[in-house]
């Protein structure tokens, strides 16, 4: 069979991993795939070049093709997420000028305490907190809102948020624009190693398994190519598969390195790969139990649980109707692509589309068709559940 050429924006971060993998271990070329991996600058480049028909598939932040299917940031064709690509794998980080006054307060930078830091950078704000994120629809947006307000404060209504491409981050410190960000590794750590800032908090201490980057395709072409849309997938989840063995992390961090990738040294890409994280620029270290999650507990299985999630947060703060967007959500994780197109790969698989997100405290055995599947924690930092059937 000869190879198929299929075209795949993405966005330079730790989490576009399995794509690059994909493509440079030979995984799409076992499934006659050549792999044409388009760079964006934003968030909003993605998703427009996803949209209008640019490139055929996309690494995307996971609310993006939710938010377009409830009319929300841009237009163009129905999106589906029919994978998801990673899990976790968010830093919030503050300026040197921030964790300054935090240090001076006495926090601890313990890295872990999502109650602790939140509180503590309430009372370290002068006047309304500035905060970067990649994108408005984001799942670094969503973490934050959900932090802040669970602490008491109100969110968006009450931080400035500032849409800043991942690359861009330091750059938005340094200029004073921001104080602090939620961002995609390894943008977190550049700007620990420019000096500029300290890392404050991994987001999976605010939720311990979220849905961070999806596989999307247009929902038109998954129904034209379904074909090529299996194959696409097949490769990229061998190439999940076999990052999550940790002798691999020292040659993918060498691969995403390239300049055509990554372009950062992959010392500290690799440090998103293990879980190691730099916080300071005096060299402190935290270790960060599944920082980033590519294949582990069902890690890509798009639970529709986790859209309907994503679904009622969008709905709650821009004024939708929150039972109808949750029903809108569950349509765009495509659990029924997914099963159909990996159970042959040998791909765990739920016996359900949906579960209570934040109930998993501890390791669980739940039912799969294999009988082998066990769901890694998810518990929220505050540990409330959401019921995708009493969503209220």
């Amino acid at each position: 069979m000869s190879a198929t050429g299929l075209s795949v924006g993405f966005m330079p971060l730790v989490d576009a991993a399995p794509l690059i993998v994909a493509r440079e271990m030979g995984f799409a070329r076992e499934e006659s795939i050549e792999l044409e991996l388009k760079r964006a600058p934003s968030w909003s480049g993605i998703r427009d070049m996803l949209a209008f028909g640019r490139v055929d598939a996309a690494h995307m932040l996971s609310p993006v093709p939710i938010a377009l299917a409830l009319g929300l940031g841009g237009g163009g064709a129905p999106l589906s997420a029919v994978s998801v690509l990673s899990v976790n794998g968010d830093a919030i980080g503050v300026s040197q000028a921030v964790a300054n006054r935090l240090r001076d307060a006495g926090f601890a930078f313990d890295f872990a305490d999502a109650t602790a830091a939140g509180k503590a950078l309430i009372a370290a704000a002068q006047g309304r907190l500035r905060i970067g994120v990649p994108f408005p629809f984001s799942m670094h947006a969503e973490l934050l809102y959900y932090w802040l307000n669970a602490l008491g404060l109100p969110a968006p209504q009450s931080v400035e948020i500032h849409t800043v491409p991942p690359p861009l981050m330091s750059d938005a410190i340094a200029a004073g624009e921001i104080d602090a960000f939620c961002v995609g590794e390894p943008w977190g750590s550049m700007a620990v190693e420019n000096g500029l800032g300290e890392l404050l908090l991994p987001g999976n201490a605010i939720w311990a398994f979220a849905p961070e980057k999806v596989l999307a395709v247009r929902t038109d072409w998954a129904e034209t190519e379904p074909q090529l849309l299996g194959r696409l997938m097949r490769a990229v989840w061998r190439a999940g598969r076999w990052l999550a063995q940790p002798d691999s992390h020292t040659a993918a961090s060498e691969l995403m390195s390239r300049p055509e990738y990554l372009d950062v040294p992959p010392e500290i890409i690799d440090r998103a790969l293990v879980g190691h994280l730099t916080i300071a620029a005096n060299g402190e270290q935290r270790r960060v139990e599944r920082f980033l999650e590519f294949h582990h507990g069902a890690a890509t299985y798009p639970w529709r649980s986790q859209a309907a999630w994503i679904g009622r947060q969008l709905a709650a703060r821009t004024g939708l109707d929150r039972a109808e967007a949750i029903r809108t959500a569950r349509d765009v994780f495509r659990t029924d692509i997914y099963r159909r197109m990996l159970r042959d790969v040998g791909a765990e698989l739920p016996g359900a589309s949906d579960k209570i997100e934040g109930s998993v405290l501890h390791e669980a055995p739940v039912a799969s068709e294999s009988g082998r599947l066990t769901l890694l924690r998810d518990s929220f930092f505050d540990r409330r559940i959401f019921d995708p059937k009493r969503p209220d």
